[in-house]
């Protein structure tokens, strides 16, 4: 039986891949930071990823045929040594152990402002804290495990029947009244459904691909029109989301160019008109 470690198996997409990998017949290892997944039907470890010992330890003993990093940490003072380093690290340790890496990115690598879909080689010119983690994560991964596949996906969202991501909590909170938010109407991005992107990488850990893909759902959208499918989707009244335009220190078209990566995929990933359309 083949063998997985998943990085971040506490987050969303992290969970699901964990999840999908156990039942197609991986021996899963899935890895937490604070918060230990319950009720799974694989083995869940701690792992710090900014521990470079402590990731070397953890590949040494489960000896991964293949890793899927996807543990990240988005803003507060770990983020850089989580996110960058952490990525460094997982990346090194996989090349000694000769295991085949995935590593998952983002499109905020680009500040969105070329105005079309964004492809493989067009530069990263980053514009938030995070976005130039991750870059500086990507630049990384290639340098200490060429071999690697590097992933960038966009806005990751579960839909009707699939764990809920944040995304989708804070627009139905919004709906309900609960917080008081605006929703971008400027900012482009190509959503994809969880398990969709879960099942994308699986297939792409057995191809021999290497260095920056994307892949991301066929569907552009702007932040108020993905919340108000959400809201509706779930049987909410879209119409109490606000919408306006984002602030100047944010990525605004960030479309991705999927087509190299739909090319190889037995079953692209649907559109998000189509998943949440389907829960109204």
């Amino acid at each position: 039986m083949r063998r997985l470690l998943v990085t971040g198996a506490s987050g969303h997409l992290g969970g699901v891949l964990a999840d999908r990998a156990a039942a197609a017949g991986w021996e899963v290892v899935g890895t937490y930071m604070s918060q230990r997944p319950r009720d799974v039907d694989w083995r869940a470890v701690e792992l710090d990823v900014r521990d470079p010992d402590a990731v070397a330890r953890l590949l040494a003993d489960v000896r991964p045929d293949a890793v899927i990093h996807s543990a990240y940490r988005q803003d507060g003072p770990d983020a850089w040594a989580t996110t960058a380093d952490g990525a460094r690290h997982v990346a090194e340790a996989a090349a000694r152990r000769g295991s085949r890496l995935v590593h998952m990115s983002t499109d905020v690598v680009f500040s969105g402002r070329l105005g079309r879909p964004l492809r493989e080689d067009d530069p990263v010119d980053p514009i938030t804290a995070y976005g130039c983690a991750k870059a500086a994560a990507e630049e990384a991964v290639s340098s200490a495990c060429p071999e690697a596949l590097i992933v960038r996906t966009s806005l990751i969202y579960g839909g009707p029947g699939a764990p809920r991501s944040r995304h989708e909590e804070v627009a139905l909170l919004a709906a309900r009244g609960e917080n008081d938010w605006t929703f971008f109407v400027d900012e482009l991005r190509c959503p994809i459904q969880v398990d969709d992107l879960a099942v994308a990488l699986l297939e792409l850990v057995d191809t021999e691909r290497a260095g920056v893909l994307h892949l991301a759902g066929p569907d552009a959208v702007d932040r108020l029109e993905l919340a108000r499918m959400v809201v509706a989707s779930a049987g909410g009244d879209p119409d109490r989301l606000r919408g306006g335009p984002s602030t100047g220190d944010r990525p605004t078209d960030c479309r991705l160019d999927s087509g190299r990566a739909y090319a190889l995929l037995s079953r692209p990933p649907r559109g998000v008109r189509t998943v949440l359309g389907a829960g109204r």
